[in-house]
């Protein structure tokens, strides 16, 4: 069972028995996801910064970032942190919190985005939605350039070095490993490693507040036909513009592949569905304005056109392939 389902239980509860709003509207399709997405990444938020700031303190961060910024690894590291994003089975909005988290590790900044990148494209849920529907062959492909998005995107944002447009906020230094004959008890320093996080959760709560109302928006007052209308009969230019119109989506991969497998039932090419899910998933306009509290402009457009050239790209491969 879903370890949010809870949240889901109480954003029902308030949206009808609170608000009486009615049901099966647009209204309160709006209102229970915007409940249930607001909980949902603020929980995670919570959790994940204590975890990191807890990691920082005991674990020898300044080891594994010299292993990761001076060590040759050909790629290795881009590589592990794709994997490690394809294990998380989050949204794009709720793997910020990590991401952040590992930006306060000072865990390069490449590779903490070849996580971010992959985090929303590649669960374990989508994996099993794309076999039964699409096959292994189709699945293998998937999975194989999701990874290759995520690492090509952080090796060029690693060449790029541009850590300075990343929010001075996130670079302060909070709770740092001592020597190991000095660290303390956890209880003893939980104060010191929770007021660190909730420094960092508000700093980017309105954000989370902002992004996620448009999402709920979105969901709530868009038909869902309303993209298979227009995908139809794009031609040459569908993947792009597929593209395009999925960045104000919200989503999660699981959520959109039916309606993927609705759109090539239609008629709509597999590339270009593809190229749509992706988009939807991995550049959701939430998704940037939480981002745009952590990251400057440069970094924020240069992070979005990497993925979407890369997102485009693979559409093409998969109508020239298939």
């Amino acid at each position: 069972m879903d370890v949010f389902y809870p949240y889901e239980l109480f954003a029902h509860w308030l949206t009808f028995s609170i608000f009486h709003i009615t049901r099966d509207s647009f209204l309160s399709e709006s209102v229970i996801f915007f409940i249930y997405d607001t909980l949902k990444i603020l929980t995670l938020m919570i959790l994940i910064t204590h975890v990191m700031s807890t990691i920082r303190y005991y674990l020898p961060i300044e080891k594994i970032r010299t292993i990761l910024t001076t060590k040759k690894l050909y790629g290795f590291d881009y590589f592990l942190a794709t994997i490690f994003g394809a294990l998380t089975p989050f949204c794009s909005c709720s793997s910020v919190p990590l991401f952040v988290g590992f930006l306060q590790a000072r865990i390069p900044l490449g590779v903490a985005f070849a996580f971010m990148v992959t985090s929303p494209l590649i669960n374990e849920v989508a994996i099993a939605l794309f076999i039964g529907i699409f096959g292994w062959h189709i699945t293998f492909l998937y999975i194989f350039f999701g990874i290759v998005i995520g690492m090509i995107s952080g090796f060029v944002l690693d060449k790029l070095k541009m850590e300075k447009y990343v929010e001075s906020f996130v670079w302060e230094e909070y709770v740092t490993a001592p020597k190991s004959e000095d660290k303390k008890p956890f209880l003893e320093i939980f104060p010191q490693i929770s007021k660190e996080a909730f420094m960092i959760i508000k700093e980017v709560l309105p954000y989370i507040i902002i992004g996620v109302g448009i999402g709920a928006f979105i969901h709530g007052y868009v038909p869902d036909n309303f993209f298979e209308t227009y995908l139809e009969k794009t031609g040459l230019w569908g993947v792009p513009i597929a593209t395009i119109l999925a960045v104000p989506l919200y989503t999660n991969a699981s959520g959109i592949i039916p309606v993927i497998q609705s759109l090539i039932v239609k008629g709509v090419p597999i590339g270009t569905a593809l190229a749509f899910m992706m988009a939807a998933v991995g550049l959701s306009l939430p998704e940037a304005l939480i981002l745009k509290k952590i990251l400057k402009w440069p970094l924020l457009l240069t992070f979005f056109g990497i993925v979407t050239v890369g997102i485009i790209a693979i559409g093409y491969i998969f109508n020239f392939l298939f």
